[in-house]
């Protein structure tokens, strides 16, 4: 079902990417941080599901306080002729990054357990056979 969901979405996704009108220069720095800090904060969801202490309430708060925030800082930096945004990129992925590391490591040893039932299955199938032959 999820995954119906998520299609429908990339398909969705796709029609109305085509059909808007494109970002001017002047407003794709604002766009770009704020995507930024929207992927951070579904990263951080991610992983916090994973570790099985997700709350709505502060996925939805970060996401939009991280965005609101970094758009700011671009805004403050834009007017100060300081491109104090890039202090946020560097935040931001780095969590991405840490929260995509712990994503992966879930997803391993989850895949390196369902292996080691395989193979232990096998061997227990092998042994009981052996013993049957004798």
């Amino acid at each position: 079902m999820i995954f119906i969901a998520i299609l429908i979405g990339c398909i969705l996704g796709a029609i109305l990417g085509l059909n808007a009108p494109i970002i001017s220069y002047t407003y794709s720095s604002y766009l770009a941080i704020a995507i930024i800090a929207a992927l951070d904060s579904v990263f951080g969801g991610i992983a916090s599901v994973i570790k099985k202490n997700f709350d709505l309430k502060i996925f939805i708060s970060g996401f939009f306080g991280n965005a609101i925030l970094a758009i700011l800082l671009t805004i403050l930096g834009q007017k100060l002729n300081v491109d104090i945004y890039l202090a946020a990129i560097v935040v931001f992925v780095w969590r991405m990054f840490m929260n995509l590391g712990t994503i992966r490591r879930y997803y391993v040893e989850k895949w390196s357990d369902i292996i080691k039932e395989k193979t232990s299955k096998k061997d227990t199938k092998t042994q009981t056979e052996d013993k049957v032959e004798k």
